[in-house]
């Protein structure tokens, strides 16, 4: 008898390929919209954008180091789900996952749609200004940014080939075309650009040298920040499919935290080197703005194209590893019962999850919508971020329980076995992420939006209240059915 007939994940997934994933997920709107336009999501933080990141680093590095621990014991697919279900409690895991999942899967809708006016200006810097044009009728952004979505979920159903042939080079173009905006920023100063300005549109503008320092100001830019640093959690939705698991997980999740924070704080210090931030801000009140659009002033022509061009590349970069993120955290719902059981369909030639991954197609296509109809894309991102802060919280909880909770998968760690320093970067990962999580709310809460529902917090409270009915629903029918679901969730799941 063949015991292998039923289709399972292929391990295929390397340590580039991984740290590829985390770092694709990172970069995109991160790094060439949300440092610029927080100036007018959150006005008066003026010069001060730098120093909010770096602080805004310091819960992200306690998660992910969290994250590297657990992965090194838990390599299955689903990985936050995994590790909070087995370490924590499942209902606690089902929360911090679903969390993750809503709030990804809003924000690939959302950076397929923001994507698409990028292409639009390089269309116009080109000279092909009719088909740019185009490109601001509504159908047409909602039309391209479905098919960009579309296009990689068939790119993930094809598998880890076809994804990571497609993921590594524009990864490698997104870095080059970035170091422009690097080199550049730097080198040009802010005369250069006052000078460009009053050259291009006969416009004087005289930067402000200082602004007042206000903490309640930072702390909320700090938490939006945060946003640039999610992203290295994808790597562990990819646990059943990643070569030598216990160690390349944590190896491409510590690479990817690492790289990508050094990068965007170079580029960020490049545009505020040679754009006065006073200009930033005045400019994030008329309209979007990005990198590239900024440093257009002093670029030539041929350079403005080029880091438009990575700036491009950088968004779509961020849809293929985001959907491989939720849709493998579907399927881990599904092999725990807490999902119908045909999302654990597996491809039979490609050994890849394509229910899944059609499913999170599906959601995030939603999410174009809604940014189409919400008309600021701001208000996916304040999802995402306080779906991940919690996600982040309650591994860190994870780190802390885990022994008390599953000794057996606590001896299981193979990195930072000291428990005194486990203990450490849980609660101080803790401590740091509720303060930012209560920072987000009170700004949330306290901003002025047209409607109750352009509030983050009630939309993912409301979502987080029908995944507990939904779990608890599925928990009284494995116990109806005889199933001991407690015993469930004490062991890994089969790969």
């Amino acid at each position: 008898m063949n015991l292998n007939k039923t289709p399972k994940l292929s391990r295929q997934l390397g340590l580039v390929a991984l740290t590829a994933t985390g770092v694709c997920s990172m970069l995109g709107a991160s790094i060439n919209v949300v440092p610029f336009m927080i100036q007018k999501n959150v006005p008066g933080i003026g010069p001060y954008v730098l120093y909010a990141f770096a602080f805004a680093a310091i819960p992200a590095i306690f998660a992910a180091l969290a994250y590297s621990i657990l992965a090194s014991s838990m390599p299955r697919a689903g990985g936050s789900y995994i590790y909070a279900s087995r370490g924590l409690h499942p209902y606690l895991g089902f929360v911090a996952s679903f969390s993750q999942w809503f709030g990804l899967s809003i924000v690939i809708g959302v950076i397929a749609y923001v994507t698409i006016p990028f292409i639009r200006d390089i269309f116009f810097e080109l000279g092909w200004i009719q088909l740019s044009q185009t490109l601001e009728q509504g159908w047409m952004r909602i039309s391209l940014a479905l098919l960009l979505i579309w296009s990689f979920v068939g790119v993930n159903i094809r598998g880890s080939k076809s994804y990571a042939i497609t993921l590594l080079p524009m990864m490698f173009l997104m870095f080059l075309l970035g170091g422009i905006v690097i080199v550049s920023g730097f080198y040009f100063s802010t005369s250069d650009f006052v000078t460009a300005l009053e050259a291009r549109e006969n416009r004087s503008f005289f930067p402000m040298d200082t602004a007042v320092f206000d903490w309640r100001i930072f702390l909320s830019a700090a938490a939006l920040l945060f946003s640039s640093f999610i992203g290295f959690d994808s790597i562990a939705q990819a646990g059943g499919e990643a070569k030598n698991p216990t160690k390349t997980l944590p190896k491409a999740i510590l690479l990817s935290i690492a790289s990508v924070g050094l990068f965007y704080f170079l580029f960020a210090s490049a545009v505020y080197h040679t754009v006065p931030w006073s200009f930033v801000a005045e400019e994030a009140f008329k309209k979007d703005i990005s990198a590239p659009g900024l440093l257009s002033y002093v670029l030539p022509s041929g350079l403005g194209i080029a880091i438009l061009l990575g700036a491009t590349i950088a968004l779509i970069n961020d849809l293929p590893a985001m959907l491989l993120s939720v849709s493998r955290l579907m399927f881990a719902w599904a092999k725990d019962g807490i999902f119908p059981n045909f999302i654990t369909t597996i491809h039979k030639k490609y050994h890849t999850p394509n229910i899944a991954l059609i499913l999170a197609g599906g959601m995030a296509s939603a999410g174009v919508f809604g940014s189409h109809f919400a008309g600021d894309f701001f208000l996916g991102i304040d999802i995402m971020v306080t779906s991940m802060m919690v996600n982040f919280l309650l591994m860190c909880i994870t780190l802390i329980t885990l022994p008390r909770v599953n000794r057996e998968l606590a001896d299981t760690i193979k990195i930072f076995k000291n428990r005194m320093l486990q203990l450490a970067i849980g609660w101080m990962g803790s401590v740091s992420l509720l303060l930012f999580l209560a920072v987000h709310t009170y700004k949330d809460f306290t901003s002025k939006v047209k409607e109750w529902y352009f509030h983050s917090t009630p939309i993912w409270l409301i979502v987080m209240g029908m995944a507990s009915l939904l779990f608890f629903i599925k928990w009284k029918q494995m116990k109806r059915k005889g199933i001991n679901p407690v015993r469930i969730f004490k062991v890994l799941p089969e790969e």
